[in-house]
């Protein structure tokens, strides 16, 4: 009798210390360790928000963005405070070094170009990209997303596709692109000689044309087909971020995610049926694989036979996905933010145009030529630094180090503001937030005030520089000289200045432009 009632006792007291541990655990989660973080963090000198229980400053990020993205705003390149309120007030209220929360997790905004070298270099291997909602994954685990070994073989892997003699071989499949484009716009042209043209969607569908060719070469049509699914898919992942994700959530089969899984299996079909191509291809002497995926494959191979190393076939895929993500948004907003700025700047629209003449004169650009465009290379640089498509890179600490004379433990969460370090007036001058060029005359080591300071690095910086700001870079300047030698361009009495990030900054209301035809 007397073990019935001890078992009895243990039976019912099991349970309830199963539920005070993960009481106890939920109350150190979302109480006590975020505050001993806040504790430790303002001991050594860092100011800002407090702790509030576990939303943060979720509740404030949001209602200052609402405000800000709620109207337009004047013509002025002083962007800041619409495009990214909360960071902007931070900064201005607590100084470079400053302290705020993302639900639980603090998060210390860094704008010292020093320190924040110290983390993109990332010696101790501590920094990667802060956890990451698995629906957001979807879209791809490629390059990006990765550590670690891993990391290190896909970018062994990819580098060499994007070194610059390589890429040089796909100038003609560029301008191609490009001409298809200028030549659906001159359709558009009135008997008067003008169009109005909203240019945001026609440099997304143009970069998207020249990532399907320049990835896929022959197969390029298939590419644009995964492309426009993958926008659809990149809308659902958008509206998943914009909200409190519940571990599990991905599996209930809700509308939306039975879309998001179905998108994601038609993607990675279409894409295994390119790579299985272009490998029989390769392999039959079809194609020598000059395309972005070719070349992949073909270093692939040869390192696999040196090292007995490399990447599986869905390894392949993802980085796929990964060359559209990477290639195709960041572009479109940095060739639409240009046309803006230009169209602003008709003095500086004139220069690039006699630029563009005296080196193309009636040709189209070509390697040789385009080494030679000095004054446009100066325009896309400083748009770069008013208008870089990601405005903010982040990273968290996974394991307690020190960056600089700061201790920063595990768990702690970085938000680098590259918009708001391009606007530094230690940095660049009491000018920094007006457009001059001429910055970057001879060269970006030059461009800001100090020289020592590097803090233009709109690609990244250390390791993990963008792989693909050459290709970028390309595409942008035969993009340009292209459309300088056929329009003039002014805005449009119906454009509205209203820069806001979605995943990239984009023009809110679109980017209305009249074009004049040159010819």
């Amino acid at each position: 009798m007397a073990n019935l009632v001890v078992f009895l006792s243990l039976l019912v007291l099991f349970p309830l210390l199963i539920l005070s541990y993960f009481l106890v655990k939920i109350f150190y989660s979302i109480f006590m360790k975020p505050k001993l973080l806040e504790k430790r963090l303002k001991r050594q000198g860092f100011k800002g928000t407090h702790y509030k229980l576990l939303l943060g400053d979720l509740k404030d990020v949001g209602n200052q963005m609402d405000e800000a993205w709620s109207k337009p705003i004047s013509l002025t390149h002083d962007i800041v405070s619409r495009v990214d309120p909360f960071t902007h007030y931070m900064v201005q209220k607590y100084g470079k070094l400053s302290l705020s929360w993302l639900g639980t997790s603090p998060r210390l905004i860094i704008t010292d170009p020093t320190l924040i070298k110290e983390v993109l270099l990332n010696k101790q291997g501590h920094f990667h990209l802060p956890p990451l909602n698995p629906l957001v994954l979807i879209l791809t685990k490629g390059l990006t997303t990765l550590q670690g070994e891993k990391w290190a073989m896909h970018r062994k892997m990819i580098n060499p596709a994007f070194h610059l003699d390589k890429l040089k071989g796909m100038i003609p499949t560029i301008a191609e692109s490009c001409t298809f484009t200028i030549e659906k716009w001159m359709k558009t042209i009135s008997p008067e000689g003008t169009s109005e043209i909203d240019i945001w969607p026609e440099f997304q569908q143009l970069t998207g044309d020249i990532i399907s060719r320049t990835a896929f070469g022959s197969s390029f049509e298939d590419g644009m087909k995964i492309l426009e699914l993958q926008k659809e898919l990149q809308q659902l992942v958008l509206e998943a971020m914009g909200m409190l994700y519940i571990p599990g959530f991905r599996f209930v089969p809700t509308k939306k995610n039975r879309r998001r899984k179905d998108l994601d299996r038609r993607i990675t079909s279409m894409l295994k049926k390119i790579v299985d191509t272009k490998e029989n291809m390769i392999r039959t002497g079809e194609t020598r694989g000059d395309d972005l995926l070719g070349l992949l494959l073909q270093f692939n191979n040869e390192n696999n036979s040196v090292n007995n190393s490399q990447m599986t076939k869905e390894d392949i895929i993802e980085e796929c996905k990964q060359f559209y993500l990477a290639g195709h948004e960041t572009t479109s907003s940095w060739l639409t933010w240009t046309l803006i700025v230009l169209s602003i700047h008709q003095n500086w629209q004139e220069k690039a145009r006699q630029e563009v003449l005296q080196v193309f004169r009636e040709k189209n650009p070509d390697a040789k030529e385009i080494s030679h465009l000095k004054i446009v290379t100066m325009i896309l640089n400083e748009v770069l630094r008013l208008y870089p498509p990601v405005i903010a890179l982040y990273k968290r600490a996974y394991k307690e180090c020190r960056i600089g004379d700061l201790s920063i433990p595990a768990g702690v969460d970085l938000t680098l503001p590259i918009m708001l370090i391009n606007r530094d007036i230690e940095l660049w001058g009491d000018d920094a937030d007006e457009f001059k060029p001429e910055r970057f005359a001879e060269g970006i080591s030059h461009a800001c005030k100090d020289p020592t300071q590097m803090a233009f690095m709109p690609f990244g910086w250390g390791p993990r520089t963008c792989v693909g700001q050459n290709f970028s870079m390309l595409e942008a300047k035969i993009a340009l000289s292209m459309i300088l030698k056929q329009f003039s361009f002014k805005l449009s009495p119906t454009y509205a200045h209203a820069p806001y990030t979605v995943m990239t900054l984009q023009p809110q209301h679109g980017a209305h432009i009249m074009f004049h035809s040159l010819n």
